[in-house]
């Protein structure tokens, strides 16, 4: 994994909002955004803002994720809000869930670039 984060280009900021920085989610967070990178090579930036959610009525913390890609032409802006998905009280289901609507709309992004 070590190698696979020297080769990334992509330019990554990745930002804490109610809750302490984790080095294991950070961790995940360039897991995946290494992924994207290995998909689509032409993302010039990627910004990840994870944010707890306070509620003062909820039994559980419930976690918003939002990711920024910039890439040629376009930003692409994915904001999983945890509102009514209590499964992002798991901090890891709410990473992956962002970054997999991520990639679908890279995907798309892609295929329309291409004229598909």
């Amino acid at each position: 994994m070590k190698f696979r984060e020297a080769l990334m280009q992509l330019p990554l900021q990745i930002t804490f909002r109610n809750i302490d920085a984790s080095e294991a989610v950070e961790a995940k967070v360039r897991e995946r955004a290494a992924e994207l990178d290995q998909f689509y090579d032409r993302i010039t930036g990627c910004r990840v803002t994870i944010e707890a959610a306070t509620r003062k009525r909820q039994k559980g913390r419930l976690y918003n994720v939002r990711v920024d890609l910039t890439v040629p032409n376009r930003e692409i802006v994915i904001n999983r809000n945890s509102d009514a998905d209590h499964s992002h009280e798991d901090i890891y289901v709410a990473v992956r869930d962002a970054f997999d609507a991520a990639r679908r709309q890279l995907q798309d992004h892609v295929r329309l670039s291409r004229g598909d």
